[in-house]
């Protein structure tokens, strides 16, 4: 595959916008690795290669399991996750499938009983940059496999 353009470059002050937006999400006081977990299931709904790899990546450096990894895409048969997991992968699944599910009463019922007010914003707003990643990273062809994380401060 080859890149399309590096659309960073091509608008900065555009990259500009969605760092704050990304940096918001890293700092909202949501767990990074559940952060990074709807990430990646967001971005497998998707088809996003180069976001796939970099948030596996995150979890793997998290210490997250490979199996609960592989399991991701089939979370609701796995005894794996956690019910604050489900729900956010319920949520997860329904905001980035917004065309289709409208965001089913019981899917909003389930987060908000494992999710405060703020939290499920902060996570919507999670799903809005990763989804936009995605649409900008898939529609420019961004060559996935080397992303490389990041040493981050303790949290």
């Amino acid at each position: 595959m080859k890149a399309r353009l590096d659309f960073r470059k091509a608008s900065p002050h555009g990259e500009k916008a969605m760092m704050g937006l990304h940096m918001f999400v890293r700092n909202c006081g949501l767990d990074h690795s559940l952060l990074e977990l709807v990430k990646l299931r967001a971005s497998q709904i998707n088809g996003c290669a180069h976001c796939i790899d970099m948030h596996s990546k995150e979890l793997r450096a998290d210490g997250e399991s490979e199996q609960k990894l592989y399991l991701l895409n089939a979370w609701r048969e796995s005894p794996l996750y956690t019910d604050r997991e489900r729900a956010a992968l319920a949520w997860t699944e329904a905001v980035t499938l917004v065309a289709t599910s409208q965001v089913p009463d019981d899917v909003y019922e389930e987060a908000r009983r494992c999710f405060s007010e703020e939290e499920l914003v902060n996570l919507t707003y999670a799903l809005i940059a990763i989804n936009g990643a995605n649409r900008l990273n898939i529609a420019f062809r961004t060559v996935p496999g080397s992303y490389q994380v990041r040493r981050r401060a303790a949290e």
